[in-house]
């Protein structure tokens, strides 16, 4: 038995937004952005929001995210030219792992046109052990959980 296809999602269910332009590489034969592209918007969103909000800086952070796990429904076409709205929220966040829902937006669009999960451990730059996310890190992300 599988699990019932999520549907499309409201704006209000999303306490940050990010702009993500589409570029012409982005769209593939058929006139859309391709799927591909999609789990770039969300490691963009994400990532930007840590590099903005002084949580990480790739080059030189001693503990960084990986993606463990990624997936994604679509509900409506994004094409180029037009600017994509990426919601971020947090579902949970564990011990060393935070669950984020990513919805992707056309613009002035009330629902989500896809809806993404994506999975991220804080681990150590050098072992890539787990590490715990505490102190002023889980206090921002804490801010992004959703009801």
């Amino acid at each position: 038995m599988t699990a019932a296809r999520p549907t499309p999602m409201p704006r209000d269910r999303f306490p940050l937004f990010r702009q993500i332009p589409t570029r012409w590489q982005d769209v593939d034969i058929y006139g859309h952005v391709n799927n591909v592209q999609y789990l770039s918007f969300f490691d963009t969103a994400v990532n930007s929001w840590y590099i903005e909000e002084g949580l990480l800086s790739p080059a030189n952070s001693q503990n960084i995210f990986l993606v463990v796990e990624t997936g994604c429904h679509y509900f409506s076409e994004l094409v180029f030219p037009e600017v994509v709205e990426a919601g971020l929220s947090i579902d949970k966040i564990g011990s060393s792992s935070v669950i984020y829902q990513i919805g992707l937006f056309r613009e002035e669009s009330a629902e989500t046109a896809a809806i993404g999960r994506f999975v991220h451990v804080l681990v150590d730059r050098d072992t890539r052990r787990p590490v715990p996310i505490d102190g002023h890190l889980r206090e921002k992300l804490q801010t992004l959980i959703s009801d």
